[in-house]
């Protein structure tokens, strides 16, 4: 009789998230155990607790998920029950804080693809600016931004101070080329999008970040993704369920389009699904993030 399937949930803030859990139901596994407050030097035991008492046949249907908010750490959790395994008790393991990874990678797949099919150029060497971008979204769609070749800005708005120490640490922690911006008024914020090519909001919901004043200095802008869905919208003029609809603000672009945040919201719905049924039928221990995640989300837009 085939093993049910177990998911081990590691959440270093005091409540697991409520998405992520409904989530994993719908990939189907079987049983789901939440862990909240863990810490980092906690991994290792846990873990090898979650490997050894299962058999070979049983950790082929056992996986962990590491959620949280903070991306650094998440990635250090993963790396850390990486070290813990031993093979052959070694189980699949997918890191996505806040559902910052699989929402990024949806963000830059949507709006990567209008670039292609409207304007037919590709992230490599485009300017793109990522409001809210010292967020774990803005990070996320940031860094995927630069290791595609894009030259990226994450933009703070409060402290060039800011963005710019979260661009170095990302930047030594990922290899990429990000650097720092601040936009804390109109008249920043126009200077900023002048010559952008791309522009990401990922900004706190129910905040308008880019109104019609300042898309209209936007003479470049080919693409702008908006994932917040709380009105107002992050974008003036960008709606929910847009993918590719004419940005009517940015008048003095040349033919921008956008991308709205339920557009975004299907394809993060579709590839967070997709990731966690991946570490259920895979025979190969599998250690997933960003990466893999904007790879699935390319092909699933």
């Amino acid at each position: 009789m085939e093993k049910r399937s177990i998911l081990h949930m590691f959440d270093p803030t005091p409540n697991n998230s409520p998405f992520d859990i409904n989530m994993a139901v719908d990939a189907g596994f079987d049983i789901l155990m939440p862990y909240s407050n863990v810490k980092l030097d906690s991994v290792y035991r846990l873990t090898q607790d979650a490997i050894f008492s299962r058999g070979p046949a049983g950790v082929k249907r056992t996986a962990l998920f590491i959620g949280g908010r903070d991306l650094g750490l998440a990635m250090d959790m993963l790396d850390t029950s990486r070290q813990a395994m031993v093979p052959p008790f070694e189980i699949s393991v997918f890191a996505d804080p806040s559902g910052a990874f699989t929402t990024a990678a949806a963000l830059v797949a949507c709006v990567e693809k209008q670039l292609i099919v409207v304007h037919g150029k590709e992230l490599k060497d485009s300017k793109v600016l990522v409001f809210g971008g010292t967020g774990p979204v803005g990070i996320a769609t940031g860094i995927i931004a630069s290791l595609a070749g894009a030259e990226t800005y994450l933009v703070d708005h409060l402290s060039i101070d800011a963005a710019e120490d979260v661009a170095k640490a990302y930047n030594r922690r990922f290899g990429c080329s990000l650097k720092g911006a601040v936009a804390s008024s109109e008249a920043e914020k126009i200077a900023l999008v002048a010559d952008a090519d791309i522009i990401f909001c990922a900004a706190k919901a129910g905040v308008q970040v880019l109104s019609a004043a300042v898309l209209a200095a936007a003479r470049e802008l080919k693409v702008a993704g908006d994932v917040n869905a709380v009105p107002p919208l992050g974008i003036e003029g960008i709606k929910h369920n847009d993918s590719g609809v004419p940005l009517i603000h940015a008048v003095n672009s040349n033919g921008a389009v956008g991308v709205g945040a339920l557009a975004v919201g299907n394809v993060k719905y579709k590839l967070q699904n997709t990731m966690l049924k991946i570490m259920l039928e895979t025979d190969t221990p599998l250690y997933l993030d960003f990466r893999e995640a904007f790879s699935k989300a390319r092909l699933i837009v």
